[in-house]
């Protein structure tokens, strides 16, 4: 049996015709391409009807020139994070080819735990959109502090949800955060500075000489005569005046100064500033501390209690309160100092005329403190309820607590 043979003229047609076939493949693989990276868009097609004009859904020339001429990055992500768009400034961010970032996933850019941010943020994103800041992992390795905008789209032409997103760029406002922290610490270490200097000044010059001319009055009021009596009752008034206001510039010269907190360390010190307060206003305060195992650095153990000082003296002012509970605690590494009192309360984002910061002087002072030494704080208030003051500071790895037997004032 014979095998039948093409004819040569069929061979060369199956040539010609894969030919074709491949070029055609290569333009669409080409248009795919522009497509994806919004180069073109409409595609033109001919067919029976002549020539059709299909509109890309979303795309517009005008609108691709504003996003691509913006410095944060824009995507459209589906619901899966797939990226369906991105603009070049993004590409950038992540140091990555823009037609290897669109069709891939997102997810891709960020941590683990950047990742669960992220998909709790999308949860419960609304109408009004959300912000998340997280460090996107570009492909070079280096990373990059940003804020995510997110907020869903409406669905497109085949009934299926997007998201759109800006990223910008955080590194900037870092770096003047990091300048405005190290200008905050000199402010605060002048201040202490400061404080030392007129605490040392008043106990060394002024308490002395009150003292001595409290001395002297005493002296001369012994050698007036019996028959002089009204004079001999001012001048045991004046006395009294003189030794009350000895008292008080010894009180001032404390606060002002650390020797407390330096001699007997941070719980001795906030035991001694409760007791004071209690005190000079007979309002009762509960103290619960824990007592740390390894000491503090002295900067932490500064801010907490100048946090508290100032704290009593807010409640001494304007809170008219009928108690006061301080809780030193210890979560993790994290050590966290709370201040609360059942008074009159008040709108913490009010900020009263005159005053400059959020709430008010004292409660800047104390902000500022925190933040000093790399800590947290948050005020809680409700009006005709109370007041609470929380600041959180992380410990050192050294640093453990065993829990002290609760004390009160």
């Amino acid at each position: 049996m014979k095998t039948a043979r093409r004819p040569h003229s069929s061979l060369l047609a199956l040539s010609r015709e894969n030919a074709e076939l491949r070029v055609r493949l290569a333009e669409a693989e080409e248009t795919l391409r522009a497509i994806r990276t919004g180069e073109v868009d409409a595609v033109v097609t001919a067919g029976k009807a002549g020539l059709q004009v299909f509109t890309l859904e979303g795309a517009g020339h005008a609108y691709r020139v504003l996003i691509e001429s913006m410095n944060e990055g824009a995507l459209t992500l589906t619901t899966d994070k797939v990226i369906l768009y991105a603009n070049q400034c993004f590409a950038k961010m992540v140091r990555s080819p823009l037609g290897q970032v669109m069709g891939s996933s997102f997810r891709r850019f960020l941590s683990a735990e950047d990742r669960a941010t992220l998909r709790s943020l999308l949860k419960r994103t609304g109408q009004s959109g959300s912000k998340i800041q997280v460090r996107l992992h570009a492909d070079d390795g280096s990373q990059m502090p940003v804020q995510i905008s997110v907020r869903p789209t409406a669905k497109n032409g085949i009934n299926r949800a997007t998201i759109g997103m800006v990223v910008t760029d955080l590194t900037d406002a870092r770096r003047n955060e990091e300048i405005l922290r190290i200008l905050t610490q000199r402010v605060v270490q002048m201040q202490e500075d400061e404080r030392r200097h007129v605490g040392l000044e008043l106990h060394d010059n002024i308490t002395q000489l009150l003292c001595a001319i409290l001395i002297r009055l005493q002296a001369l009021a012994i050698q007036l005569p019996a028959r002089e009596r009204t004079t001999r009752g001012e001048a045991g008034n004046l006395i009294k005046l003189l030794g009350e206001a000895a008292d008080e510039v010894q009180r001032i010269s404390g606060n002002l100064r650390t020797s407390v907190l330096d001699n007997l360390g941070l719980v001795s010190a906030l035991r001694t500033a409760g007791a004071a307060f209690e005190k000079g206003t007979g309002v009762p305060l509960t103290l619960a501390c824990v007592q740390l195992a390894a000491q503090l650095p002295a900067g932490t153990e500064l801010a907490l209690y100048r946090i508290l000082q100032e704290a009593l003296r807010n409640v001494e002012q304007h809170a008219r309160a009928r108690h006061v509970t301080v809780h030193l605690t210890q979560h993790g590494e994290i050590i966290q100092l709370s201040i609360k009192d059942d008074g009159i309360g008040f709108n913490p984002d009010h900020r009263p005329a005159g005053r400059k910061g959020k709430g008010g002087i004292g409660l800047l002072s104390m902000r500022e403190r925190a933040t000093y030494v790399g800590g947290a704080f948050e005020v809680k208030s409700v009006r005709h309820i109370g007041t609470e003051i929380e600041v959180r500071i992380p410990l050192p790895p050294s640093a453990t607590a065993v829990l002290t037997t609760k004390s009160s004032h």
